[in-house]
């Protein structure tokens, strides 16, 4: 049966992050994916420039014109700026109650650009969390959202512990910030699991956050584990960074699509 897959997030002009990441990798899975724009930015690969916030009414029809005609089998969230945003998205899935619920705490842009609000903090862990089938924050965000310092492999897992204590089922913090590994930690309030990371030399990770997420929630909605499916998904993006584009003068983007352009004969 064909997945559907319910992205939430801000809209990347430039292709490599955001809503158009989502979609692609949900492509790529071989899922449908859907979509509600929370966010319009202006952005290429050397950074954002300007950010439009949906108003709240459009983003509740949004997810309502989805959910009252199609099934949705798993939903990503990524970036939601502003807590009357986060608490009408958090009002709509405790109505419409999807399994799955993928949440990718998108605070910060790679460029430095904030991209939620300080105020909006305390709501998504308030109303978002409590939902989350699985939180990916990154180190930094891992930090903001425990209130924990983080720099070394080891505080990782006190880290984890404090954020499932605020409602998450499952976090996955992502050990990229690291100076001596890459490792990231899977924790589900008593299972503890590693996955080993690797570093490859480029800049083009644009939208590497939105990609690994995107990919969990499809991998997730396919059926797999919690462990299988961060497995894949690591694997997935693993590739996608490999073979990064050079787009444009900045950071480019992963490559969402490496077996198809494989198979086409475009990538060897």
């Amino acid at each position: 049966m064909l997945k559907h897959l319910l992205t939430i997030a801000g809209s990347d002009s430039s292709g490599g992050a955001g809503i158009q990441a989502d979609l692609k990798t949900f492509a790529a899975h071989g899922t449908f994916g859907m979509s509600v724009i929370t966010a319009v930015t202006a952005q290429n690969t050397c950074g954002v420039t300007k950010v439009q916030d949906i108003d709240c009414d459009v983003v509740q029809a949004q997810i309502e014109a989805v959910f009252d005609d199609v099934r949705v089998d798993a939903v990503k969230i990524g970036m939601v700026s502003r807590p009357e945003i986060i608490k009408t998205i958090a009002t709509c899935l405790r109505k419409y109650a999807p399994k799955i619920i993928v949440v990718d705490p998108v605070m910060i842009s790679k460029s430095g650009y904030p991209l939620l609000a300080p105020e909006a903090c305390a709501t998504l862990i308030s109303e978002l969390l409590p939902l989350a089938t699985l939180l990916t924050p990154n180190l930094p965000e891992a930090e903001a959202i425990s209130g924990m310092h983080v720099t070394k492999k080891e505080e990782m897992r006190p880290v984890a512990e404090k954020i499932i204590s605020l409602g998450a089922k499952a976090v996955l913090v992502k050990g990229g910030h690291l100076s001596d590994t890459a490792d990231d930690l899977l924790f589900d309030g008593e299972k503890e699991i590693w996955f080993a990371g690797e570093r490859i030399d480029t800049k083009n990770t644009h939208g590497t956050g939105c990609t690994l997420s995107s990919s969990l929630a499809a991998n997730l909605a396919k059926g797999l584990t919690l462990e299988e499916a961060v497995a894949a998904s690591k694997a997935y993006v693993t590739e996608a960074i490999r073979y990064g584009i050079p787009l444009g003068s900045g950071c480019g983007p992963t490559h969402h699509f490496v077996d198809l352009y494989r198979k086409a004969g475009i990538l060897e």
